[in-house]
């Protein structure tokens, strides 16, 4: 049987709970018989403990019998990447130098979920700190794939139905490319709304904090709830909420076709289904499509990139290496040590070239509402293999919205995603451009059932 979570959005799930016809034991014990099933195939989590989240639902819902009303996500099991601090669970940051480690406390974003009614269902796999080195999480659709790397528990997680959505990063294309590959939604929001207090820091101006999820129509009540509000936080006040109470939905649509400096390395397959999606769109609903010419200017974007990387990861991770290079990836130390020979003038050159970055693809999108990409360049590659280089870690550097959606299949019948962005705080016109597409069946909402 198809698993609920494949099957509804989390607000339909929700509505169950409040008619009744779903309680917070029947979800997390589909989170655990989902685990029982699929889990020895992908290895997803890091921590799980089904007695432990059995206590919890039945905690959350002697709450919710005593308030009388159901919260945004009430009953709503998620996972959580084993970067984030959780109170009830160890955050190991998939690193055996912090094997046991418990913070005692909650990352905020976990807290903003648990006051909205969602229950820790437990730590997913990460890569070592978040960065390159491939876990033992497996790519759901075929083990000998890769599930992509820093986020990977997460996506493999949802992908097979085990949680309706879980906590991820990106600080290149951490949430894109495993959901891309796992054939499940991705949603990095722009840069600053999702705050980080309690989260494993790598990179200060590029780690970002999203989420992957089982179906569309969830990636709008997931982010009401992660995001920040208020005019204590006066960027996103001035450029999101005043916005809201003055937006209306569109009726026509300006889209970039966008193909960035990565277009040639992706595969034929992957460009001629990108090519076919949009021409399908041009053909209807009100919505224009322009292809526009990428600027040699943003060229050097992925060498950019690796520089401030590189510098941070040799900044914030000494106390590691003084523990000992044996205890650390090969990939991970040779960062580290590549990072230690970036001089500060390189560093601080780096940085005001992300800034000149952030204006420019500002600008290229300032006639668009949205623009479409490939997610990946292709499905998943073997494991053990480079992945192509792709449009994601562009739109990291460039603190945009960005979200795949699974769409398209390789000739292997392997899945992989769509990726549209739209201005930096647009995320709320990116996400009414999304739930279009669902609603005119251009996207399918849900996701397949795993074999």
């Amino acid at each position: 049987m198809k698993s609920l979570f494949l099957k509804y959005s989390i607000s339909e799930l929700v509505d169950k709970i409040k008619d009744h016809s779903l309680s917070h034991t029947e979800l997390v014990n589909e989170t655990i018989d989902a685990f029982s099933i699929h889990e020895k195939k992908c290895l997803a989590w890091e921590v799980f403990e089904p007695d432990r989240l059995i206590q919890a639902s039945e905690i959350a819902a002697s709450i919710y019998k005593r308030r009388g009303h159901a919260l945004e996500l009430e009953g709503i099991p998620f996972g959580v990447k084993d970067i984030f601090n959780t109170r009830e669970y160890p955050t190991q940051m998939g690193s055996v130098l912090w094997k046991g480690f418990t913070p005692g406390n909650n990352a905020r974003v976990v807290d903003s979920i648990c006051n909205a009614g969602g229950i820790v269902a437990g730590k997913t796999v990460t890569a070592e700190f978040a960065v390159h080195q491939l876990n033992q999480t497996l790519n759901p659709h075929n083990n000998l794939k890769t599930p992509g790397t820093s986020s990977s528990g997460s996506a493999a997680a949802v992908s097979c139905g085990m949680v309706p959505f879980s906590l991820g990063t990106q600080t290149a294309g951490s949430i894109m490319r495993p959901a891309s590959f796992c054939g499940i939604w991705g949603f990095k929001p722009s840069f600053g709304t999702i705050p980080r207090t309690g989260i494993l820091k790598t990179t200060d101006t590029l780690d970002t904090v999203g989420f992957l999820s089982a179906n569309g129509m969830s990636i709008r009540p997931i982010f009401n709830q992660l995001r920040v509000k208020g005019p204590n936080y006066p960027f996103v006040f001035k450029n999101i909420d005043k916005k809201l109470a003055e937006n209306k939905r569109k009726n026509h649509w300006e889209v970039a076709l966008i193909k960035t400096h990565t277009w040639d390395s992706a595969k034929d397959y992957a460009k001629l289904s990108l090519q076919n999606f949009v021409y399908q769109l041009d053909s209807k609903h009100n919505i224009h499509i322009t292809e526009i010419n990428w600027p040699a200017s943003l060229s050097e974007t992925h060498l950019i990139h690796e520089i401030i990387y590189s510098k941070s990861l040799s900044y914030y991770f000494q106390n590691e290496i003084n523990q000992g290079a044996t205890d650390i990836s090969p990939i991970m130390y040779e960062m580290i040590e590549r990072g230690k020979e970036i001089s500060l003038d390189t560093f601080k050159h780096a940085l005001s070239e992300q800034q000149r970055i952030i204006a420019e693809v500002d600008q290229l999108l300032s006639r668009f509402d949205v623009g479409i990409s490939l997610s990946t360049s292709s499905s998943a590659p073997e494991r053990g293999q480079l992945e192509l280089q792709d449009p994601s870690l562009i739109w990291t550097m460039s603190h945009i919205p960005a979200l795949s959606a699974p769409r398209f299949r390789c000739p292997d019948n392997m899945p992989y995603g769509i990726q549209i962005v739209s201005r930096k705080y647009n995320d709320y016109l990116l996400l009414d451009f999304i739930e279009k597409l669902i609603k005119n069946n251009i996207l399918t909402a849900g996701i397949e059932k795993i074999l």
